[in-house]
């Protein structure tokens, strides 16, 4: 999330640009792309390559795991999405929308590690404009971008709602709180949540303007899924209130997880994160 000089805070104030205009000036950083596909001769399965940048943190045969393949959007993009199976034994499957500034090659390690901590699969997806996807970042991108990961999910490997986790990362939280509105789930996992793109910028924002973008605070009370919201106290990108604020408006929130002294990206680097979560998916959500 950028900082705004008088300029521009004039320049919104004036003339306030519509939503997509926020969207692209608050959010959207896609990387180089780290990885690529390589088609599987008669299938419409791809094998993922990661380059040097993508920080692979396991070995090749680990990487078999990863399936790749694309998806068709409503708007007309072709998304890039992968499967990770992490675990034989998995109930659930995270549909995990990732943060700014990272695609699916530089996630490969996290999905794995994570996923095998918790013992779930991960389905996850590059934005339009992310990776290997094509098209332009944007928020009306962003829900079509989710909706055919969800429906991909859905029919390609026939998992259903009640197996299916939604995982919002940072910018990731928007498209998850949009579809948890939509569909029942078996839960919802809110990490570094934002409220709205101008509460971002503008931190004594109160309302959501007609001209904001990523309006997460008016759509979570719609959400009718068990939500767990994780956000460090420290956090200098989005402020830890909007956590705090995300979770007092959900209707079925769980105990969350606030951590001490963890900012925006590093959240996984403490013990707790992955208690919590192993906590939620195993204990609480099947008891």
């Amino acid at each position: 999330m950028n900082n705004f000089n008088f300029s521009e805070l004039c320049c919104l104030f004036c003339c306030p640009p519509c939503p997509s205009r926020i969207a692209a000036k608050l959010a959207f950083l896609p990387p180089e792309p780290t990885y690529t596909f390589i088609e599987d001769e008669g299938s419409s399965k791809f094998t993922i390559s990661l380059s040097e940048r993508a920080e692979w943190q396991y070995n090749e045969r680990e990487l078999e795991s990863v399936e790749g393949f694309y998806a068709r959007t409503s708007r007309g993009n072709r998304i890039a999405c992968v499967f990770v199976r992490c675990s034989a034994t998995a109930r659930f499957t995270l549909l995990f929308s990732h943060g700014n500034a990272v695609d699916l090659g530089q996630m490969s390690s996290v999905y794995l590690g994570l996923g095998s901590r918790i013992n779930c699969n991960i389905f996850s997806y590059d934005y339009s404009g992310y990776g290997l996807s094509n098209g332009k970042p944007s928020e009306k991108n962003l829900y079509a971008d989710i909706n055919a990961a969800w429906h991909a999910l859905r029919t390609r490997y026939g998992i259903s709602p009640e197996n299916i986790i939604l995982y919002g990362q940072s910018i990731g939280t928007v498209p998850t709180v949009d579809l948890a509105t939509r569909y029942e789930v078996g839960a919802v996992v809110l990490h570094s949540p934002l409220m709205s793109g101008m509460r971002v910028a503008f931190r004594s924002t109160k309302r959501t303007w007609f001209f904001d973008a990523f309006a997460n605070i008016d759509k979570v009370p719609k959400v009718t899924s068990p939500v767990l919201v994780i956000h460090g106290t420290s956090d200098d990108v989005i402020d830890f209130s909007h956590g705090q604020a995300i979770y007092e408006r959900c209707p079925r929130a769980v105990e969350p997880l606030w951590i001490d002294g963890a900012g925006h990206n590093d959240v996984e680097l403490y013990n707790q994160y992955y208690e919590r979560l192993k906590q939620f998916v195993s204990i609480e959500l099947v008891n």
